[in-house]
């Protein structure tokens, strides 16, 4: 009864920073170091006010009565790229000064100034000291004045109010108990740590931090998030995946991926760094339900690159990723605004899965689009003008096109609509040539079931993809996170092989598979092999070319011409592996769709300018390439 007739003369005496409401009973919670508490820090003293106040004699000039041995220590405190205000050391005395005397580990509980060192037992939880590097968690005691940001709610700054009255600022600045009330640990009853309000689905974060606020020349990184997956998911989430305190996805909110104390990743208080921050919901398992897609397993294939030693991934990063190459979640999507894809709508357009995620304009190479508008300009990101791409072996062989731009793996020039032909990636199909194998739905993975319409536009990934992608029939993941086939390719695409250039191929397809399984099957799902490849319709020389073992990239280019040559007319794509056919004699490798010839060796075999062939296993025949009629 003393104790609580003591807590209650205090609270009149404490500074209106610290104390946010009256309150009556027992609601100090874990804050009651007296015996007997449920504190995992017990000491001997039962008055468990007076462990931090003292009714005569606190630390002179200090309200409210401190008692507790001030700490002095000087802190590493919060930084980023992306944030605008910096951290500044607590004030001797201040709010967070008061916390910390306990909460930086460096002075014990129970170091009273006024009646000395009081016996204690048990100790703090780890999550609960913070040491004297403030990096991981939330920033507080900033520098001051305050500096606005498009993420941050106007008034933040400009009037020194958050959105929610319970939250307030301490002297114009944020401090622990702008979010804490340090006498109060249930105002949370779920999240039972002395918050000042309920905090269910990122309330608090959001009395700061304002998704829907725009500023002229600039992009909100939180934009999208009032309908995001994120935001709005019900599905339930175990305390072993240490995805917050809620009982769902929606309801943690913010703190599904970000930790507002102690935070493991190294920057923006996330839970993991990079990729690692997605791992517990997209990795299978029983953390979530009903699970999400398990994306980690395909990265156990063969997938996009993580970021390693000096190729790391920060928010601040340029759009365009010059000699950084690396392929986070976050390149690739955006937490705050990503949807889950319950329909499939046509190309090109960008799926909401990468709502609000940056790219580079298909025009110049350079150009940011923020956000992309089309799938295509998020993997240009990579894949277009940016310089540092390297041939990573791990993805298997590449052809060595005979016509090639400077960059060769610069697919803008390839996909361009001037181009000689292409697949109609960044531009719609505009080939006045006629088209009789393609198809008028693509095939599913099971190779019997029609999948999507054909129109005047593919994806990128319509070609790179999960092999067990859900779009097309799968059970996986859509998306190019990784793959059983080279090159992150949603089916098998095989490359022949010489020892040399113009010398023997072996061929590994006899009495070839045409089935969706075949080495054929990528090309296949829009080109219908069996009843036109195979018979002939565009071109008199495919079924003996696919029986004698070559496969589609000896003579096509799978994503367009790059460039132009006088000896290479570049119609239907056509444009041969420098590694596998060599020139004849004098003559260079050429190929003209108006004459239906071409002029080079290969497996041995010599294509002269008069359409005849000499060499293995040929017949001399006058046409060996007559003109399909």
């Amino acid at each position: 009864m003393k104790a609580r007739i003591l807590l209650a003369c205090l609270i009149v005496l404490l500074a209106p920073g610290v104390v946010r409401a009256q309150f009556s009973g027992d609601v100090i919670g874990m804050h009651d170091l007296g015996p007997g508490s449920k504190s995992p820090t017990t000491g001997a003293r039962p008055d468990f006010c007076l462990y931090c106040h003292a009714p005569h004699s606190g630390i002179a000039g200090l309200a409210p009565l401190w008692n507790q041995t001030l700490s002095t220590q000087s802190y590493q405190t919060y930084t980023s790229t992306t944030e605008v205000n910096k951290g500044a050391q607590p004030v001797l005395g201040a709010d967070s000064n008061l916390c910390l005397s306990c909460h930086d580990g460096t002075v014990a509980p129970g170091q009273t100034v006024v009646y000395g060192k009081v016996t204690m037992s048990g100790s703090m939880y780890n999550t609960d000291v913070f040491g004297t590097n403030l990096q991981p968690s939330h920033p507080f005691s900033l520098a001051l004045p305050l500096k606005d940001s498009i993420d941050l709610i106007p008034s933040l700054v400009s009037q020194g109010k958050t959105g929610d009255p319970t939250i307030q600022l301490i002297n114009g600045n944020v401090e622990c108990t702008t979010c804490h009330n340090p006498h109060v640990q249930a105002k949370d009853l779920v999240s039972q740590n002395f918050l000042v309000r309920d905090s269910v689905n990122g309330q608090m974060c959001l009395a700061c931090h304002d998704p829907t606020r725009t500023m002229s020349g600039k992009v909100n990184p939180l934009a999208g998030w009032a309908t995001s997956i994120h935001a709005t998911a019900a599905n339930k989430v175990t305390q072993l995946a240490n995805v917050g305190t809620y009982p769902n996805v929606a309801q943690n909110a913010c703190i599904s991926c970000h930790a507002t104390h102690n935070a493991p990743g190294p920057a923006r208080l996330l839970r993991g760094p990079n990729e690692q921050d997605c791992v517990a919901c997209h990795s299978g398992g029983t953390n979530i339900s009903p699970p999400a897609p398990n994306v980690f397993a395909e990265f156990a294939k063969t997938g996009h690159p993580f970021p390693a030693g000096t190729n790391g991934h920060d928010a601040s990063e340029a759009v365009l990723l010059n000699n950084n190459r690396h392929a986070t979640c976050v390149d690739c999507h955006n937490g705050h605004a990503s949807n889950q894809v319950t329909v499939f709508p046509p190309p090109p357009v960008i799926r909401v899965s990468q709502n609000g995620i940056p790219g580079i304009s298909a025009t110049d190479g350079t150009t940011i689009i923020d956000p992309a508008v089309n799938q295509f300009e998020n993997c240009l990101r990579c894949h277009g003008s940016s310089s540092g791409k390297a041939v990573n072996p791990m993805y298997g062989y590449l052809p060595a096109r005979v016509v090639s731009a400077g960059d060769p793996l610069n697919v803008i020039p390839q996909f361009s609509p001037s181009s000689t032909s292409s697949h109609p990636v960044t531009h719609d199909r505009t080939s006045a040539l006629t088209q009789p194998s393609l198809l008028a739905n693509m095939w599913n993975l099971d190779g019997t079931t029609q999948g999507r319409l054909m129109g005047n536009r593919i994806f990128c990934s319509d070609c790179h993809n999960s092999d067990d992608n859900r779009e097309f029939g799968g059970t996986g993941p859509n998306g190019p996170h990784g793959s059983k086939w080279t090159h992150i390719l949603e089916r098998r695409y095989e490359f022949s092989q010489a020892p040399a250039p113009g010398q023997p191929i072996t061929n590994l397809f006899p009495n070839p598979d045409l089935s969706t399984n075949g080495p054929y099957g990528l090309c296949g799902k829009c080109h219908d092999l069996p009843n036109q490849i195979m018979k002939n319709t565009s071109f008199l020389q495919h079924f003996d070319h696919i029986n004698t073992g070559f496969t589609c990239s000896t003579c096509h280019t799978a994503h367009g011409m790059g460039a132009t040559n006088g000896n290479i007319s570049g119609e239907r794509l056509v444009n041969f592996d420098a590694n596998v056919v060599a020139p004849n004699g004098s003559n260079p490798i050429s190929y003209s769709r108006a004459t239906n010839t071409c002029v080079l060796t290969c497996h041995s075999v010599a294509h002269n300018p008069d359409g005849t062939v000499t060499g293995l296993n040929s017949p001399n025949r006058a046409s060996a390439h007559p003109k399909k009629k």
